[in-house]
């Protein structure tokens, strides 16, 4: 899936089921479901995808030592930048 399509799949009422688990939170997190959106990241913890997605999520609840363990497991450095620009950065390079 591409990123486009992606974005475009956000009209739905739910994820495509193609979606991996990190995608997916992505996707229940633009919606505005960040609930279900930390349960698919938590779903597969150890994958760094779902790690990423896992520190960006506390990042975005504010909780940014719990962040900071999650990029780390992810081994990826805490951005500073926007909450958008960092989702787009993410959802960009899961979908290739």
């Amino acid at each position: 899936m591409t990123f486009s399509e992606f974005e475009s799949s956000l009209d739905r009422k739910e994820p495509p089921s193609i979606l991996h688990l990190a995608l997916q939170a992505l996707w229940w997190d633009a919606k505005g479901d960040w609930d279900k959106a930390h349960q698919c990241a938590q779903a597969d913890e150890g994958d760094p995808s779902c790690d990423w997605v896992h520190g960006y999520l506390h990042r975005k609840e504010g909780d940014t030592s719990n962040a900071g363990y999650w990029y780390r497991r992810a081994g990826k450095p805490m951005t500073k930048a926007s909450l958008p620009e960092e989702w787009s950065t993410i959802a960009r390079a899961l979908t290739g």
